[in-house]
């Protein structure tokens, strides 16, 4: 989420004062209760130097660095010297009372101060050599962030500063997390080699002061030094880019990456397994600030970034979208509702894989940038939320809202809660059905695949169905154990027959069931003879719904 953007549009309703501001995000807090958020990871809150952009825009990503100990004061509705620093803190109370935890994005690999041309507006001036890493001949800044300098984050002076700025934002703005931008640049020692050991990031993995912090590496740089699985550290949970990658790729209908997205639906054993940690290890994401929206990969085959005033270049070129036959918006239904089905493919896959999921702040609008994945500069409606989105896209938005209600790990109740990654699988009862049963397709050239999964002493039994291809499939479903199989998911279908609320759930009395072109299916069954004994034991009357409303009647409860 961005704090700014979150609220600035005028269709937020908010007052000119507070749209934009810390302030403006209070307000629109019972929103994200009601979507189900539970954390919110802001992009950067640090005083950034808003100049840093090309001629005629602004910096407003804010990844441009000048003190990593105030609020931006750019984002306070407040004017006084104090100000920002008092609107932050209430900021951070009103999203802890609703429950939510607030996660900042820091920048630790470089600053504002740029390249050699570059303004002097504090490190440079205090110890050049100490703050930055410098290249051999000391007279140009070694570039691993791709915005000119990199910090010098191994220096014995600097270690301290970071840990320090951690400290204060625990200690006294009271955040509950970060996520370290391009994080494999704090391997690097002062000349720019792989370290190790890292000091600085044993420091912040042996801080008490940070010990029930969360820690989310961004585990790559610009340099093409790319940690994903192998970050250094016993504590961090890291971005997975390879998530990203394979799930737009399958859903594009590429082949050969059946395997892989099989993997990253079990929290990417084959990436992180070695680790032994929880399978929360993994932060699975299709989206974030930096490339296409949600609505846009599915929207775009190539990025328009026209309006930053580079001449298209900037941005990523492999973006792995597809626009589904016009480029942008268009009024052709039948290209929109495979958009739309393809939206709720990547939510869905997103939200119900083990691991931990971050989608994009208006994805579940369809918020569009209008094919800029870049927007690093646009201080504007390029960026900024719409709020009108939330009529003309419900349908995505109540989706959103029921996947989060029902997670998968959360059904499978406490019992498994703090198991590691390849413990939670090895407690599992898998099985990777195939359209036929116990004959799974893994060949190249699939585009399809079902996984079911159960756990002893859980009722609950899940069934998963990714087709990523271009006609129907008809699969055969597993046998259960007395309860009927109930569709819980079908992003083929129309709204609000899509997802349904999970009691609500309709039978599914048929041996197999029809999965659409590019569509996910998720099924599930209760073990109903277990749940009936467990419920006898607990002494729980089960009584029908006709007999619950004679038995309230007249009595003043509702039934």
């Amino acid at each position: 989420m961005h704090v700014r953007g979150f609220t600035r549009h005028p269709s937020s309703g908010l007052s000119e004062t507070t749209r934009g501001t810390y302030a403006g995000l209070i307000e629109k807090i019972p929103y994200l209760q009601e979507l189900g958020i539970t954390a919110v990871e802001l992009l950067p809150m640090f005083q950034f130097d808003a100049q840093d952009a090309p001629p005629g825009r602004v910096n407003y990503w804010g990844y441009a660095p000048i003190s990593f100990f105030a609020p931006h004061q750019g984002y306070s509705s407040r004017q006084d010297p104090l100000g920002p620093v008092n609107e932050f803190r209430d900021m951070v109370k009103a999203l802890h009372k609703a429950g939510i935890e607030i996660i900042l994005d820091v920048v630790f690999n470089h600053t504002a101060e740029g390249n050699h041309d570059g303004p002097t507006l504090s490190f440079r001036g205090l110890e050049n050599s100490a703050y930055y890493i410098l290249e051999k001949d000391r007279s140009r800044y070694a570039n691993y962030s791709g915005t000119g300098n990199t910090l010098n984050g191994n220096h014995p002076i600097v270690r301290r500063m970071i840990v320090n700025s951690l400290r204060y934002w625990v200690e006294e703005m009271h955040v509950d997390g970060f996520r370290f931008d391009l994080a494999s640049i704090l391997d690097r020692d002062e000349s720019g080699n792989l370290m190790a050991n890292p000091p600085v990031l044993w420091d912040i993995d042996s801080e008490p002061a940070l010990a029930a912090t969360k820690l989310i590496a961004e585990a790559w740089d610009a340099a093409d030094l790319y940690q994903v699985g192998s970050f250094i550290g016993d504590s961090w949970r890291e971005w997975n880019g390879r998530f990203r990658d394979d799930v737009r790729s399958f859903f594009r209908g590429d082949e050969g990456f059946v395997a892989s997205v099989a993997d990253r639906l079990l929290g990417s054993p084959q990436i992180y397994g070695h680790k032994e940690r929880e399978a929360e290890a993994s932060v699975n994401f299709v989206t974030c600030h930096d490339g296409f929206t949600l609505n846009d990969l599915v929207s775009y085959n190539q990025k328009h970034n026209e309006a930053n005033g580079e001449y298209n270049s900037d941005g990523a070129d492999d973006n792995r979208s597809n626009n589904w036959g016009v480029e942008g918006p268009t009024d052709d239904a039948v290209v929109e509702t495979l958009r739309n089905r393809q939206v709720k493919n990547f939510l869905t896959v997103t939200t119900l894989s083990l691991g931990l999921p971050m989608i994009l702040m208006g994805d579940e609008v369809r918020r569009t940038q209008y094919g800029n994945n870049n927007a690093y500069c646009q201080d504007n409606e390029i960026s900024w939320f719409d709020w009108t989105l939330l009529a003309k896209h419900t349908d995505v938005h109540r989706f959103v809202r029921l996947l989060n209600a029902h997670r998968l790990m959360r059904d499978f109740g406490p019992a498994l809660q703090g198991l590691s990654l390849n413990q939670l699988l090895r407690a599992a009862n898998r099985a990777w059905p195939g359209v036929k049963l116990r004959k799974p397709d893994w060949s190249v050239g699939s585009h399809s695949v079902a996984f079911s999964a159960s756990y002893q002493n859980e009722n609950l039994i899940l069934y998963l169905v990714l087709n990523a291809h271009w006609e129907p499939v008809e699969f055969e479903l597993p046998a259960t154990n007395g309860d009927l199989w109930h569709r819980w998911i079908d992003t083929s279908l129309d709204s609000p027959s899509d997802i349904i609320e999970w009691h609500c759930a309709p039978s599914i009395a048929s041996r197999t069931y029809r999965i659409g072109p590019r569509s996910v299916v998720a099924l599930y069954s209760r073990d109903e003879p277990r749940v009936r004994r467990a419920e006898r034991q607990k002494g729980v009357l089960r009584v029908g719904r006709a007999t619950l409303k004679r038995m309230s009647a007249g009595s003043g409860v509702r039934p």
